[in-house]
This record gives structure tokens, C-alpha cells and sequence, in this order.
């Protein structure tokens, strides 16, 4: 298998230079290297090229994800037939006749390392440390089980937990997966009426709080929310609180029982896994919901793992024995993401606090202590870090990391000289992007490639991911367009739940483009066949009829040293349904500077150099902050539905939603 492209798909004669390309040991030993010889083999094909074999896991994607299946040492039986009703999207079936379970696949890679080596590292910001061995996490997991059955958990019950990012969540996922329960999880955060949002839809049987969290080098109390929210509950039979922080009083809540007590009556011992269907229910994963009341996204047992494990081990050369750190909390897919890595006898490192504790030198203190292979890291937190200038490469020993992985938001040219220049040389920087929606990537990196300044490397595996023009066509490489999937993959949601006829899932990403899926992100394929994102496309920009992605201007403006963060929308003007649409733009700036005339020309100067007159703001505003979600992306489409004057449906969906206050009424947009 070797990295090289075709003539049809070949780079442009530059002197352009790849920031980072593998070495040939490298390629040889990628575990995706390996997959493809073994799928090459196994089906007969008569190539050896990446764009080759890619297009082969498209053209014969049911091969494709049995090879998967296969190759990954799934535990379950795969039934008879991979794929029914090939040609409806949504309505095509991935393994109706298969039977597995996801607990019991993840906890199979003990077998990978050895009962007594670490499954799980937990470090929190105020100093707290623990490990947890495959045996413990067995153990714990199969007394959970137990006691969850006996509470008359059944298969299809919601479990739903509001907790830190801390080893019990795992454990807990763990039991009540095992049995088939479906779980569903926020992180202590959100505020109650944010919770009630997600979970009273679902109707939870099962509530699970710790006492408290850690964030900003403080203590904040869970049980007084908690008992609010479980008033609000009717569903709720049983009410299982985690001692964390060891303060509170469980009893706050009535009715509670500590995780101890509620586990104490049950030995250790092998797991009775519930073997359930390809799409039986697994997780309901949240949209943002700074739109309206959050869409219950539900993903499938069999569609979560197979893609999962196509991204950890294939994409990210994620092998048994490697350190997986990404930064995120249990109210962001990336936590489901995560634990997935188990199944491949990885090690996962657990942090729970703010991610620029220390001044986001705690990170890496974490990682070189537990020498971490592969560090997941936000665009915010990347760019955030950079404009700090700290410079890992000369501070920590990172010689152990193979690959950075970024995700979020767009991670801009810049971001990738940063990694670069200040992190690591010789690394894979795995951007990529995908969602909540398909509980994984459509885009990301790729081991055997090089890695090309501001790009995505290349199209995941099985997913024919192109670019559409308003009216459907494809557009060549270097045009910006829409990020469509044209043929059905396995992390297809199962469905929205409570969603008759799947009214708002077929809403949701078929009505656009009937039959194929729209993501909403605007993006342009790179004539090195690796992807850029530009933002979504609800919230491109529209002066003069001309489209512009937001990330287009974040670029530029964040680049200046005088501003740490900024929002761009379009403002209709005049004010009317005829209205033209002009850029406005918000900039929060360094602690201490004011906007003047001459910075709002030397923004405004550098966005013209750099793009289009097009992209030019028409009003430069200053704010002290910006609003973003609890995943750490900024609200575009609220601040441009406050600056017109219309409600902000959800702001419990808001990490700060006081900032919002700073974009209402805002006399510089008046004229």
C-alpha cells in the first residue's frame, strides 16, 4: 500500500512543500497499511494506491465494512447480509440480521494488554490523581450491570448521567450498555433547565450526579441542580449519586443512593452482555440547541463501533498500548468518541477542569507524566495557547506523541504552523471534522499522507463525502460548496427520538438535497484531495449575493496580535426584506486596549490584502466577550438572531450566556 495519487488527482508543479510527510517505516507500519494489504488480498483487487483503495471502500462499501468488521476482531455475529435497501437515504440497513454488544467489545481489549495494565488515567485541575486497571474496570462494570438489572433496567431504558469527565462515567456507561440500556449523558455544567431540555425528552429510568466538579481551580456543587432537575423528571425510579469531591449530602435528593451502596451488594464476575441488533439504540447525543430545544440524536450499538473503529485504529494508527488524550466533557460527542478506544486496548487519559489551567501548560505536564501518543486538542485551545505563546517543543518532552488531533471548529493555516513550529516536527496533525450527527468524522487524517498547511487530510474511509453547489451539482476541486455525503454509511443516526415518520431527521439533512446528506458546512476540496471548512453554511455570509465562509475572516482578524477572539454575521441593511446583507464584526481584544479608528482600519486593511473587498466588515464592534456552547463553539446564529431583534431560543445551551448581552441594542449598528 503506498501513499501515492493518481495523475487525475495530482498535486499542481509548485514549490509548495508539505508540512509533514510520514517516513517509509512509518507507512509500512501504519495499521492502516496493514488493513489494506489484508482487504486487497482478501478481495482480489489490482491496486496499491491510497485514492484507490478510498475509492474501493465507496464503490464497494458493504466489502468495505465487513472487511471492517473482520479486521477489528468485532465480538458479535454479523448476520448474513451487510446491507438492505442499499439505495434509500436514509432507509438503507447496515447488518439487519447482526448481533452484538458494545460493552462487551470495548472491555475485550483487556485481552489486548493484560488485566492488571491501565485502562484509565484520571487527573483532575486541582491535583487529584487515580488509575484504573482492565480488571478494576471489568469488575466495576459487572457490578453495575448487575445491580442495574436488578433495579429493572431493561433493554431500550434511558440512563442518564450528569457527571464530570471522571473514571465512574466510563464504568457506569459501561454497566448500563452491557445490558442494553441506552445512555445519554450532559456534563454538570449545564444548568437545570438546560438538563431538563435534553433529558426530559428522553424520559430517563435512571439518573446518575456526582456531587460536584472541578473548573478554574474551583469546587461547584451538583446535588442542589440535580435535585431540581430530578423533580422534573417523572420517569426518574432510581437516583445514583458518585462521591467525587466528598462534600454534600446525597440525601439532598430524595430517595438517592450513593454509587457504593447501590453496587454493594454484587460480586464481581463474568458479564451477562444483552446481544442486541446493529441498530438497537446505544446513545442520544444533543444538538447545540442555541436554535431552539436540542434534536435527540440517537446512534446505533453496531453504526457507533464499526466507525469508531475505522477512525481510531485506520485514521489515527491507534494501536494496543497507545495513550489516547483528547480534552472534552460528557456533554460533547468527543467523550463517546473517546471511550471507543478501549475496544482497541488503548489507554485513556481523563481530565476533568479547564483546559487552560496553568495557563494550558497542565496539559502537558499530564501527557509527558503518562507519555501520551496521541493528544487531542480544540482549535479554540490551539489558537488559544498560540496567542499565549507557549511553546511545548522547548518545555516538555512530547518525543512520545505520533499524532495531534484537532477538532471543533476549523483549525486555520496558522494553527497548523503553531503545531508545527511549538508543539511538535515530527508529528501527524490529525484535523478533522464531523459531528454529533454521525458520531464521528467525514473528513480527517490519514497516516500514510503527508499533511498539507490549513487542510483536512482526506476523506474517511467508506464515506463518499463531495461538494455541492446550491443546485445539487458537484463543483471541481478549489470551489466552495456544500459538504454532502451521497451513499449511506453505518453511524447514519438511527433516527431522532420521539420523531414520528422521521419528520424532523429527514428534515434535518435529506430536504436540502433529497436522498443525500446535507452537513451544513461550507468547504472546498484542495487540489491535493484534502478538505478545508469554512464554517457552516446557515451561518455563511451573504453581501452582495457573493458567499463567504466565516472562517475566511476568523483567519485574518485572529491573527492580529491585538485581537485574542472575534464574531462575524451578516447584518440585513437597510433593515426590511429587501435589505442587502452587510459584515459586521465583533472583536474581543487583550485586556486593556480599546477599539480606535486606527486598529479598525488595520483590521479592515488586513482582511482586504488577504480575501476580497467582499469580506470587508462594514462595522468593526467591540465586545469584552464572545458566546459559545459548552463545546467550546462560538453562537454565530444567536448573536445574528439578537442583532435582528429575535428571541435566543435555548440559552441554557450557553457556556457564558451573559455575553449575549453585549450584542443587544448595539447603538454602532444603527446606522
Amino acid at each position: 500500500m503506498t501513499s501515492s495519487v493518481p495523475a487525475k488527482k495530482s498535486a499542481p508543479k509548485t514549490k509548495e512543500k508539505p508540512l509533514w510527510e510520514p517516513s517509509q517505516k512509518r507507512i509500512a507500519e501504519a495499521s492502516i497499511t496493514a488493513f489494506a494489504r489484508e482487504a486487497i488480498t482478501e478481495n482480489g483487487l489490482k491496486f496499491n494506491t491510497w485514492p484507490e483503495f478510498w475509492n474501493w471502500s465507496v464503490d464497494s462499501s458493504p466489502d468495505f465494512w465487513y472487511q471492517v468488521w473482520k479486521w477489528a476482531g468485532i465480538v458479535g455475529e454479523p448476520g448474513g447480509k451487510i446491507l438492505a435497501n442499499p439505495r434509500a437515504m436514509p432507509g438503507a440497513k447496515w447488518f439487519p440480521d447482526a448481533s452484538l454488544n458494545y460493552a462487551e467489545n470495548l472491555l475485550a481489549g483487556m485481552a489486548k494488554r493484560g488485566r492488571q495494565s491501565d485502562a484509565l488515567i484520571f487527573r483532575n485541575e486541582v491535583g487529584a490523581k487515580r488509575r484504573v486497571s482492565w480488571q478494576n474496570l471489568h469488575d466495576e462494570a459487572s457490578r453495575v450491570a448487575q445491580a442495574l438489572r436488578a433495579a429493572g433496567v431493561k433493554p431500550g431504558d434511558r440512563v442518564a448521567a450528569y457527571l464530570p469527565h471522571i473514571p465512574e462515567a466510563v464504568t457506569l456507561m459501561l454497566g448500563a450498555t452491557a445490558i442494553g440500556a441506552v445512555w445519554s449523558s450532559c456534563s454538570p455544567d449545564f444548568g437545570v433547565q438546560g438538563v431538563i431540555d435534553r433529558f426530559g425528552q428522553i424520559e430517563p429510568t435512571v439518573f446518575i450526579t456526582a456531587d460536584g466538579y472541578v473548573y478554574n481551580g474551583g469546587s461547584f456543587d451538583s446535588l442542589e441542580k440535580a435535585r431540581d432537575i430530578v423533580a422534573k423528571l417523572p420517569s426518574v425510579k432510581k437516583v445514583i449519586v458518585v462521591s467525587y469531591l466528598g462534600q454534600g449530602n446525597p440525601a439532598v435528593i430524595p430517595g438517592a443512593v450513593t454509587l457504593d451502596d447501590f453496587i454493594a451488594p454484587y460480586w464481581p464476575g463474568p458479564i451477562a452482555y444483552e446481544q442486541l441488533p446493529f441498530d438497537h439504540p446505544l446513545y442520544i447525543l444533543y444538538s447545540s440547541g442555541t436554535t431552539g430545544v436540542p434534536k435527540c440524536i440517537v446512534h446505533g450499538v453496531g453504526g457507533t463501533l464499526l466507525k469508531q473503529i475505522t477512525e481510531h485504529r485506520l485514521h489515527c494508527d491507534l494501536k494496543a498500548g497507545d495513550t489516547l488524550y483528547f480534552f472534552t466533557t460528557l456533554g460533547w460527542m468527543m467523550w463517546n468518541w473517546v471511550v471507543t478506544a478501549l475496544s482497541g486496548g488503548a489507554t485513556l487519559m481523563l481530565f476533568d477542569g479547564a483546559p487552560l489551567a496553568a495557563g494550558g501548560r497542565l496539559i502537558f505536564d499530564y501527557c509527558v507524566e503518562e507519555g501520551c501518543t496521541h493528544l487531542g486538542l480544540s482549535a479554540k485551545f490551539i489558537d488559544e495557547i498560540r496567542k499565549r505563546g507557549l511553546t511545548p517543543i522547548k518545555t516538555h518532552d512530547l518525543s512520545k506523541v505520533r499524532v495531534v488531533l484537532s477538532t471543533g471548529s476549523p483549525l486555520v493555516p496558522e494553527g497548523f504552523d503553531y503545531v508545527y513550529d511549538s508543539i511538535k516536527r515530527d508529528v501527524l496533525l490529525g484535523s478533522m471534522s464531523g459531528g454529533t450527527d454521525i458520531a464521528g468524522c467525514f473528513v480527517m487524517c490519514n497516516p500514510i499522507l503527508p499533511v498539507w498547511r490549513g487542510e483536512i487530510q482526506t476523506n474517511c474511509l467508506g464515506m463518499r463525502v463531495e461538494v455541492y453547489d446550491e443546485e445539487g451539482r458537484p463543483v471541481p476541486p478549489g470551489e466552495k460548496g456544500e459538504l454532502v455525503c451521497t451513499q449511506p454509511f453505518p453511524s447514519q443516526p438511527v433516527g431522532f427520538w420521539n420523531d414520528p415518520g422521521d419528520a424532523k431527521y429527514k428534515a434535518a439533512y435529506f430536504e436540502y438535497f433529497p436522498g443525500i446528506w446535507r452537513h451544513g458546512d461550507w468547504c472546498e476540496v484542495t487540489p491535493h484531495g484534502g478538505m478545508v471548512i469554512y464554517g457552516r453554511s446557515d451561518a455563511v455570509l451573504n453581501p452582495g449575493g457573493v458567499r463567504i465562509g466565516t472562517a475566511e475572516i476568523y483567519r485574518q482578524v485572529e491573527q492580529l496580535e491585538e485581537v485574542m477572539e472575534s464574531l462575524v454575521i451578516g447584518q440585513t441593511w437597510p433593515p426590511g426584506a429587501m435589505g442587502d446583507v452587510r459584515v459586521v464584526l465583533f472583536v474581543r481584544l487583550r485586556e486593556g486596549l480599546a477599539l480606535d479608528d486606527a486598529l479598525v482600519s488595520k483590521i479592515k486593511q488586513r482582511i482586504r490584502a488577504n480575501t476580497t473587498p467582499r469580506h470587508v466588515p462594514a462595522k468593526v464592534v467591540q465586545v469584552p466577550d464572545i458566546p459559545r456552547t459548552k463545546s467550546n463553539k462560538i453562537v454565530e446564529l444567536a448573536v445574528r438572531n439578537l442583532v435582528h431583534g429575535q428571541a435566543v431560543k435555548n440559552v441554557e445551551a450557553l457556556a457564558n450566556p451573559e455575553a449575549l448581552e453585549y450584542f443587544r441594542n448595539r447603538v454602532e449598528l444603527q446606522d
